[in-house]
């Protein structure tokens, strides 16, 4: 993940015009597919299951994938658009430029003859630059080098305090466990996971021809369990204050002086930057004393597995079967590996997303979505900002201010205005492995591009053709791909009530991060500034902690329970967004009179029904684990019950009852806006 991305993470009145009689709704009548329903199930028992129970009995999760959904089949869907596009392009010998990258790469990736008699040979320049470290110094220049593995991960991304300027980060680096947890937790079940890592640390360096490779396994893992143990938790990272801790060069050398600052930021190219941003100081400090005490020897047996490792998908295929085996079966219990092209698609999107995008916009996304939407997004800000209005609990100082930030907020749709140029990027059409160094290379090298210079406030951080969307709250944006503007999220033909219910409370979901636990705490501007008088912030942190609490409670899988802090931020901005989508539609139905009833369902039902479809979704166990421990956001299911038996709107449309399950009394609910 770019340090941009990983920023943006922590932190994502004109009426919509659905009136054609000429267009028909994707699905069913109205736009929602009933045969998923299950209507043996009591809304106020099971919202979800009551919407998606019949859809859950039915739908397999594909052998090759960790979960389906109604995102799952958009993503698909972009899959096989994408792929006709690179596939043109790599059969095409007259293509030039960009397109001739695109289609190199992508040929590169899907010659597995050619990886396969190639072997080992493509490993060996970049092994050898691990051979060749004899002292701490040597070490350094490697961990500032692009494909290689670090215990601290170098970053450039908007300045908290001046999000006009750019600033140089620092923090802590990926392990080779998908996170600390994995290495530190009791129980049966990690000790599994840990005994199959041993095994498939053990199995890469055995593949790449290491020697000694048992002893080297167990001092490898030693080494990450030592760094995983001083490691922030997901949830602390997610702390804004904690992690905004600019530093000189003489504060990051009384830090961690075993880093050598000057030669790790000159090697990178940060080193004109006189302050650093550290955002987990004492997780850096402890790798510090880490390289003072563990083995040159020992760093370099690291580097080794972790690039062979994190490349092992270009490698020959006993390592990319090795990586699957572990990160996906046993991990995520996949079943089967992906289809070559389409693991293809998504590394030659990973490279050269932004001029695939250009192609896809063009073939795939109707300019009349851009205008919808647009419509649909004031509509939303209207309604947010009824709903800061009529916020009790929030004093007329702090009011103001919100309202500020909310009239500041830049919606982009659909896609860059301007595209990135890859013209200095260089792609081979017979070393995949070379090509997605290459890539790591040229996107650091165009971060670089940017210091000395103004905030570009153009750039995406997802492509056009990624089915997602986000908030960033260091430029106070809100970002929608034209993938994600699709059936059953967002059609033109539905009924308005549908896309109220879904697209709706996703656009109010990127609109409520900018208010969330941690997105509240930057200006109208982006700026990181405590514009909240003491009594209000005291109000809305007791209020938010109430909705943590109730997620603490809900155990979605046996022994394992949902992060209320790490998941605070998604559940504030899912709350939030249907609480203003839901005022949107009511502003839309006042305009335009009251909504008729449809196959017996109000309009309100179906807007609260949209929502639930919208979140129709399910995981494999492994994979909804890992999304318990990493994921900030919670799964689908809890996406929708847990949301609402909040609402008020929704107890009154579905006639819920004390004694049903997901009823709380009117005094538990949250009401944030």
């Amino acid at each position: 993940m770019g340090f941009g991305k990983r920023l943006a993470a922590l932190a994502a009145g004109t009426a919509l015009c659905v009136t054609s009689l000429a267009a028909t709704p994707r699905y069913g009548s109205w736009g929602v597919d009933m045969a998923g329903f299950d209507r043996s199930v009591k809304p106020g028992d099971d919202f979800w299951a009551y919407a998606n129970g019949a859809w859950d009995r039915m739908t397999q999760i594909a052998p090759d994938r960790s979960s389906a959904g109604i995102s799952t089949v958009l993503r698909d869907q972009a899959e096989i658009d994408v792929r006709k596009i690179v596939e043109d392009l790599a059969a095409d010998p007259n293509a030039t430029g960009t397109d001739r990258k695109i289609g190199d790469d992508y040929a590169a990736w899907m010659d597995e003859a050619g990886i396969e008699a190639r072997g080992l040979a493509p490993l060996k320049p970049w092994l050898a630059r691990i051979d060749a470290v004899k002292t701490r110094q040597d070490l350094l220049r490697l961990f500032a080098a692009q494909g290689y593995a670090s215990p601290v991960e170098l970053g450039i991304d908007a300045d908290f305090a001046d999000p006009t300027r750019y600033a140089g980060y620092a923090g802590q680096a990926s392990l080779g466990l998908p996170d600390r947890d994995y290495y530190l937790l009791p129980g049966a079940k990690y000790d599994a996971f840990r005994a199959a890592y041993r095994a498939y640390v053990l199995q890469i360096q055995t593949l790449a021809g290491f020697p000694d490779a048992a002893a080297r396994t167990d001092r490898i893992i030693a080494l990450e369990t030592m760094l995983a143990k001083d490691q922030w938790a997901r949830a602390q990272k997610r702390d804004m204050k904690a992690i905004y801790n600019p530093m000189s060069r003489q504060q990051l050398m009384a830090l961690a002086p075993q880093f050598d600052w000057p030669t790790l930021l000159d090697q990178s190219g940060m080193g004109k930057l006189d302050t650093i941003i550290t955002m987990e100081p004492s997780a850096v400090a402890a790798a510090g004393k880490a390289l003072d005490t563990v083995p040159l020897a020992t760093w370099k047996e690291y580097l080794a597995f972790r690039f062979v490792s994190d490349h092992a998908s270009f490698l020959p295929k006993a390592f990319d079967d090795a990586h699957f085996g572990f990160f996906s079966k046993t991990l995520n219990d996949v079943p089967q590996q992906r289809a070559r092209w389409k693991r293809g698609v998504q590394n030659v999107s990973d490279a050269l997303g932004e001029a695939i995008g250009q192609v896809y916009v063009a073939r795939h996304y109707p300019p009349e979505s851009e205008k919808q939407m647009a419509e649909l997004i004031e509509n939303l800000r209207a309604a947010y900002a009824d709903n800061i209005r009529a916020a009790t609990w929030m004093d007329d100082a702090t009011r103001q201010q919100a309202l500020a930030k909310l009239a500041a907020f830049d919606p982009r749709i659909g896609h860059p205005q301007k595209y990135i140029d890859y013209s200095n990027l260089q792609v081979s059409r017979t070393d995949p492995l070379a090509n997605d160094v290459a890539s790591s290379d040229f996107e650091w090298k165009l971060q670089l591009s940017r210091l000395g210079k103004p905030v570009d406030r153009t750039l995406w951080d997802m492509t056009p053709q990624t089915v997602n969307a986000y908030y960033s709250p260091l430029m106070n944006q809100i970002t929608f791909p034209a993938a994600i503007l699709q059936p059953p999220y967002f059609d033109p033909a539905a009924d308005p009530a549908v896309n109220y219910g879904a697209i709706g409370a996703i656009i109010g979901h990127e609109m409520g991060h900018g208010f969330d636990d941690q997105g509240r705490q930057f200006d109208a501007t982006g700026k990181f500034r405590d514009w909240w008088t003491p009594a209000t912030s005291d109000k809305y942190k007791a209020n938010v902690a109430r909705l943590g609490a109730q997620y603490d409670q809900y155990e979605p899988v046996a022994g394992t329970h949902i992060n209320g802090k790490l998941t605070m931020g998604e559940n504030l901005g899912d709350l939030g967004g249907i609480e203003a989508a839901y005022r949107a539609y009511h502003r839309y139905i006042a305009q335009h009179g009251a909504p008729k009833v449809i196959d017996g369902l109000t309009g309100d039902q179906r807007f609260f029904i949209a929502y639930a479809v919208a979140w129709r979704g399910k995981r494999r166990e492994g994979a909804l684990r890992q999304q318990l421990l990493t994921d900030p956001h919670s799964p689908d299911k809890n996406r929708t019950d847990g949301i609402v038996r909040n609402v008020d709107a929704w107890y009154k449309a579905f006639d819920v009852k004390p004694g049903e399950k997901l009823y709380l009394p009117p005094a538990e609910r949250v009401h944030v806006w």
